[in-house]
């Protein structure tokens, strides 16, 4: 009985996001949580801002920048880092602090489905959903998918709705210092401010439009 169940579920995974490789996702787990805990912290009238945009319409500029900031390995990995994690784990051995070395295919199995948190059954779910999500999507859906779910704000998810949110234009017309400034706040959203960007945020965005060009620009997603 328990290995039927198991089965039925694992079936009932992988169709769901097969469907999603063609059809876009009308919400995701985080935004569900955040949804909630608004509600639940008393901001019954918190706005959110999701609207799903195409590839083709979303600035190449957009696409290469969160490459850069966030997994530069992207177009060549298989879902998982590994030389991220072995440095991520030496610094923390020296005693550094532990940072992620989550991917880009990890962060939207996490944020389309999980939950946050470092629990081993987290982790255990968020590796086995990035190994399904890297064999039946190509990488440009995954990337696609992850520009628009990523949260940029307080409410705000998605290129689409942060372009129009935060520059007043659609998300085709982003230019590199625009879209390098949204990429530099994904790591906290909620801490870091498009509009009003610190020291440190525009300096990070300075060197993620310096990452860009080493790497190629657009072109270096071109065979995505």
């Amino acid at each position: 009985m328990l290995a039927k169940i198991v089965l039925i579920f694992v079936a009932l995974t992988v169709g769901l996001i097969f469907s999603l490789r063609w059809v876009p996702p009308p919400t995701s787990s985080l935004m569900i949580q955040q949804r909630l805990m608004a509600y639940l912290s008393g901001k019954k009238d918190s706005r959110f801002h999701y609207r799903w945009v195409d590839w083709r319409k979303i600035s190449p500029s957009m696409a290469i920048a969160v490459v850069a900031a966030e997994d530069q390995e992207f177009p060549h990995h298989m879902g998982f880092d590994f030389e991220s994690i072995r440095e991520a784990v030496a610094e923390y051995e020296q005693g550094g602090g532990l940072r992620g070395a989550s991917t880009i295919s990890q962060q939207v199995a996490k944020n389309l489905f999980l939950w946050p948190g470092r629990s081993y059954l987290r982790k255990g779910l968020e590796a086995s959903l990035t190994v399904l999500i890297e064999l039946l999507w190509p990488k440009r859906r995954i990337l696609e998918v992850y520009l628009n779910i990523a949260e940029f704000g307080e409410g705000v998810f998605g290129v689409a709705a942060a372009s129009r949110t935060f520059f007043g234009k659609p998300p085709e017309n982003l230019g590199p210092e625009e879209s390098a400034l949204l990429a530099a706040v994904l790591p906290n959203p909620l801490r870091f401010k498009v509009q009003s960007p610190s020291k440190y945020i525009r300096k990070r965005a300075a060197w993620i439009q310096d990452q860009a060009r080493i790497l190629g620009g657009s072109a270096y997603l071109k065979d995505l």
